[in-house]
């Protein structure tokens, strides 16, 4: 079987969970002999996708002839400066105090012609970017051999349709995050258009948890005959060893690892902190990761006066994300809206305990985990003190969490994929 996959990232250059995500789906994919056709933006650096071909939008050439398809897929927001689709509107204007214009997108032919220029980040021009991505999604669909076409996420829904389109095959999207997720009823309307145009157009839609199930159903008007879940998973083969890395700190660590966006709840993770710290001094907080909360999660901890035992370290990836983990003793996962969430896999793979919120699709997999409401601050605290005061605890939940890893696995992830691939092809 032949997949024609559209994904907006992929390792090493990823910003969050999506190109993790895709890249170990793909990996147990093509274990089971599945092959794939992988579309990025760009590619910058191929050596993780040894397992696939991966393509670059920008390198894929427009025909000299007139292209007559056109798709109304989308409408497009035009801003002169950068839009990311983990800001709110709200925030977005508070940044760069420019206003928003909706327009039409002019049709394909109005295109240039040869090469079309793709950036393949979350900044400038993103919707630009994102049509532009789905002029080469039509052209892929009638150039690349293919049973399925598979897109991750919003930004690749109109390559996904054009695609689909132009080969006539079936369509699977693939729903990692919703705008509700990342914007909670702050949503922007030109990406939600999107999100529901694709969950509308699919044959099937691949959900991350049963909570983003039902926020498609609910939320979007999604056929609940059409959704199907498939929990995300973690790769198993490598990890820095604790006993390997000489730890700075003597104090007990407690990890907040992810974007500092709204969403990840960046902003209980320092509240509690400051309570941590009036019943248990010896403890280091660390936020690892950076956003648009960034600059406001320092200036509270300068606030709270607890900058002494917290620390930030921007973004991290690869071996300093493992490194990370071996250094933590406790791993806090507070989000206010998260459809699953990779990195409190990474974190048991590490032998560090996890806090888990709620309000995430990680927790449906995770039954052992201590899990509290993202916004009761105290009981987080509670949590927090008795994991970091009582070992004995702790290394039970560690125990734990590795049985729960067990039966989470790429593989047991891409039989899933599979099954809904047959579902498409032989209807």
């Amino acid at each position: 079987m032949k997949i024609l996959m559209f994904g907006w990232e992929f390792p090493p250059a990823i910003s969050g969970g999506l190109g993790t995500a895709c890249h170990g789906l793909t990996l147990g994919m093509s274990q089971l002999g599945v092959d794939i056709a992988f579309v990025l933006p760009r590619i910058d650096d191929p050596s993780e996708g040894q397992h696939l071909e991966l393509i670059g939008a920008n390198q894929v050439p427009i025909p000299k002839e007139p292209i007559t398809e056109t798709h109304s897929v989308f409408r497009t927001i035009e801003v002169p400066s950068p839009l990311r689709p983990y800001e709110t509107p709200e925030t977005y204007r508070a940044a760069w105090e420019e206003r928003f214009t909706v327009v039409n997108q002019p049709p394909m032919d109005d295109e240039p012609r040869g090469l079309l220029e793709m950036g393949g980040d979350y900044s400038s021009d993103l919707f630009g970017e994102v049509h532009r991505y789905a002029i080469i999604g039509g052209r892929l669909g009638k150039l690349e051999p293919h049973d399925v076409v598979h897109a991750h996420d919003w930004m690749t829904f109109p390559a996904g349709i054009a695609a689909a389109d132009a080969s006539g095959k079936p369509l699977v999207v693939h729903v990692h995050a919703t705008e509700f997720d990342r914007s909670g009823e702050h949503v922007n309307q030109g990406i939600y258009d999107i999100e529901r145009l694709g969950v509308q157009r699919a044959d099937r839609v691949i959900a991350v948890s049963e909570r983003t199930r039902r926020t498609l159903i609910d939320r979007y008007g999604a056929d609940p005959k059409k959704v199907r879940v498939v929990h995300n998973a973690v790769t198993k083969d490598k990890r820095v060893e604790r006993s390997d890395i000489e730890r700075p700190l003597k104090e007990k660590v407690v990890l907040f690892l992810g974007r500092v966006t709204m969403q990840k709840g960046p902003d209980y993770f320092v509240e509690a902190a400051a309570k941590v710290l009036e019943r248990v001094r010896n403890v280091r907080f660390v936020m690892a990761g950076n956003g648009d909360m960034l600059p406001r999660m320092i200036e509270r901890a300068a606030a709270l006066r607890i900058t002494n035992h917290f620390h930030f370290t921007g973004f991290l990836k690869g071996e300093e994300v493992d490194r990370m983990f071996a250094q933590s003793d406790l791993y806090v996962f507070p989000s206010v809206s998260e459809p699953f969430g990779i990195t409190p896999f990474e974190a048991i793979k590490h032998d560090v305990p996890v806090i888990l919120s709620k309000q995430t699709g990680v927790a449906e997999t995770l039954p052992n985990a201590v899990q509290v409401d993202f916004w009761d601050i105290d009981c987080l605290v509670d949590a927090i003190v008795e994991l970091l005061t009582e070992q004995d605890k702790a290394q039970q939940l560690v125990e734990q969490h590795r049985r729960d890893l067990e039966s989470v696995d790429w593989s047991r992830a891409a039989e899933r994929v599979l099954e809904v691939y047959g579902e498409v092809t032989q209807s």
